[in-house]
């Protein structure tokens, strides 16, 4: 036998997007035609009606004005251009990654030339790169060859970024990160 759930935690489901026709709580809204021309400050009353003969739905553009702001236009038109605004404005954004590349004190060249070919790829494609020299047994006795590492690390990529945190001690190992220009 199985237990039936109470309605006491079920609550109504919140309405998300703009406040529309009664759902506007201002007393007085500043309208727009559908046209776009500004017919002034009326009361909501009058508002929902001006929508209502023209046969759309006022709709709350900016509700942090005082007072708000109300436009009347069709509210499935609203929406639609309001979602297409987010997936432009989605399409346009950038996400920066940050790739990373290990090295050792006594990289030989080619590695080395291979590791700064991936790093210019990298930043030529907007992501952040973060350098990372790891220190083993007595390389510890030897700091300055992975100071002189980033610093020729730095001078092979300043064309196409710039250092973002110079280069570091943590444990180790030594830490820089270069961004994109």
């Amino acid at each position: 036998m199985q237990k039936q759930k109470s309605n006491f935690f079920h609550r109504k489901p919140k309405f998300h997007g703009p406040k529309i026709n009664e759902r506007i709580r201002s007393l007085d809204v500043q309208v727009i035609s559908s046209e776009g021309e500004n017919l002034g400050v009326l009361p909501i009353k009058k508002a929902i009606e001006a929508a209502k003969r023209e046969g759309l739905d006022l709709i709350e553009i900016s509700p942090n004005a005082n007072p708000p702001v109300c436009k009347i236009m069709d509210i499935g038109k609203y929406k639609y251009d309001m979602q297409k605004k987010a997936s432009k404005a989605k399409k346009n954004q950038r996400i920066s990654i940050l790739k990373e590349l290990k090295l050792r004190p006594g990289t030989e060249i080619h590695d080395y030339n291979f590791k700064i070919k991936n790093a210019k790829k990298f930043l030529t494609k907007g992501d952040k790169v973060k350098f990372t020299v790891k220190f083993k047994g007595r390389e510890m006795q030897h700091i300055q060859l992975g100071k002189n590492l980033m610093e020729r690390i730095i001078a092979d990529t300043k064309d196409l970024g710039q250092v973002e945190v110079s280069p570091k001690f943590e444990g180790r190992q030594m830490i820089m990160i270069i961004q994109p220009n």
